[in-house]
């Protein structure tokens, strides 16, 4: 039955990213068609992200009321429910308006389910649960360059994910019962995550009292977050147009690039899965983050436009093992009986990052250029990398006064 049970919320992840991947990689041939402006797929996407923060600061209560079954279940149903309307929207007002069940089907449910695995399994379980929204987010473009390039149509490639969507909806449905048998068996339980269960008594006391966003780390925790929703979100909205507006390949084909960038993301989250049996979280985070950079330096240097496809590919491969890494680490770091309300923080700053930065972007590039798009990412990563050593620094202070201490 746990067998079982992990495929499913695997299931439910391959619905959360399919739709985060399909604005961006179909933008170039919607914004005429519906007779909008370059840079208004950043209003849409700031509805999306807005809808998510909503959602998942709200989730810890949804989940305690209807249950993580349902809420998948009701979640999946909205962001199926709202591509399908995207396939008929007439103009950019309907994109606008269905942006939002769009964003608010995917927050309580991210949230909710990284809570949970990050509470009850392994570290390679988290890396391969965001593995299977890696192949959601990678089916998405797949799909509507193929829809693009042989029909001429991205609502046709709204519609096919809808469908898929469905589908999800129908399994979700009728495995529903599964979720209360596996809730009451966990209970029975003890916690199968990597990490202590319990932490010193002590330092636990003086977390409560100070608060979450005082406790030592979780600021820079939270900057890391943002910036990382932000690179991710920003090259997956962006990346198709830099590729159509500064290196000139057609619209089909950069969409299809796209697509190899969340395959690098795909493919390393299933290779560090493995990894994390051996190596720990930190090790990896680091190691992402500079290869991401790598990818990025690829992007900004005047290299032929080959070399474009392998900087999105690396910066999709570095990036593989950063969300789920800092994530997992959450009980861990900052104690079990705050990890609850700082993952639902974690997500709304994460979604912020991916409001706020990917819009920011679109209107600078607006007013200036496109070509901007590799010196930004680049400037993202490296506030990335400087926020998770800010936190690395700290806990190696604390481990050598507990050391000390004891």
């Amino acid at each position: 039955m746990a067998t079982w049970f992990l495929i499913i919320i695997y299931l439910a992840f391959i619905s959360l990213g399919l739709p985060d991947s399909l604005l961006g990689s179909a933008w170039p041939v919607i914004w005429p068609d519906i007779g909008s402006s370059f840079g208004s797929a950043g209003i849409v996407f700031m509805i999306i992200a807005g809808g998510t923060i909503v959602s998942s600061l709200a989730s810890g209560s949804m989940i305690q009321r209807w249950g993580t079954g349902t809420i998948t279940l009701f979640s999946c149903f909205l962001t199926a429910g709202a591509l399908l309307g995207f396939s008929m929207a007439p103009s950019m007002l309907w994109f606008a308006i269905l942006a939002i069940p769009l964003g608010l089907g995917a927050g309580a449910v991210d949230a909710a389910l990284n809570h949970y695995v990050a509470e009850n399994y392994k570290a390679h379980h988290m890396n391969w649960l965001h593995c299977f929204w890696g192949v959601g987010a990678t089916m998405g473009p797949i799909i509507m360059s193929a829809y693009i390039a042989g029909q001429n149509s991205w609502r046709g490639g709204y519609a096919a994910v809808a469908i898929i969507q469905f589908i999800l909806v129908i399994v979700l449905l009728v495995t529903l019962p599964l979720w209360k048998r596996v809730a009451t068996a966990r209970k029975l339980e003890p916690p199968q995550n990597d990490e202590p269960v319990e932490r010193d008594k002590l330092q636990s006391e003086t977390l409560a009292k100070v608060g979450i966003l005082r406790i030592k780390g979780v600021k820079p925790t939270l900057i890391a977050f943002l910036f990382y929703c932000g690179v991710e979100a920003t090259v997956g909205l962006w990346g198709a147009s830099y590729l159509v507006g500064a290196r000139n390949i057609t619209a089909e084909t950069a969409a299809g690039w796209i697509s190899l960038y969340y395959g690098g993301i795909t493919v390393g989250r299933l290779i560090t899965g493995f990894i994390t049996l051996k190596v720990s979280n930190r090790v990896l985070i680091r190691y992402g983050q500079l290869i991401s950079i790598v990818g990025g330096i690829i992007l900004l240097l005047p290299l032929p436009v080959s070399f474009s496809l392998l900087g999105f590919i690396l910066i999709g491969l570095g990036l593989a093992p950063i969300y789920p890494g800092l994530l997992h680490e959450t009980p861990s770091r900052f104690g079990r009986e705050n990890s609850a309300k700082l993952m639902g923080y974690q997500m709304a700053v994460a979604y912020t990052g991916t409001t706020l930065l990917p819009p920011t972007f679109g209107l600078i590039a607006t007013q200036t250029s496109i070509t901007l798009l590799p010196l930004v990412v680049l400037a993202f990563l490296i506030f990335m990398l400087l926020s998770v050593e800010k936190v690395n620094l700290i806990l190696n202070k604390q481990a050598k006064v507990n050391f000390l201490e004891e």
